[in-house]
């Protein structure tokens, strides 16, 4: 991935620092930015916290850089409906 590769680089650092803060190895590290194997989403997770991006912006799906804000992924609690069960009987 082209974008994994200049975050790094933009980091000066190298696939081998990376690996070791993803506790994977390098081999596997290089294939994700060679592209030859999916990133799993708790490493994709673990990138954007560490780059201070979004999951989209590493995955190229915007040229966006800022993180998204994280109110925007809070889920507001539903309120519950209440059950009309006062039905009258002649």
């Amino acid at each position: 991935m082209n974008r994994l590769k200049d975050l790094r680089e933009d980091n000066d650092l190298k696939q081998k620092n990376m690996a070791e803060l993803l506790k994977i190895d390098q081999s596997n590290y290089s294939k994700y930015e060679l592209e030859k194997i999916n990133i799993p989403i708790d490493t994709l997770i673990a990138l954007a916290d560490y780059y201070d991006t979004s999951i989209d912006y590493i995955l190229c799906r915007t040229d966006e850089r800022k993180p998204y804000k994280k109110s925007i992924l809070e889920i507001p609690e539903r309120k519950k409906k209440k059950s009309t069960s006062n039905r009258s009987t002649k």
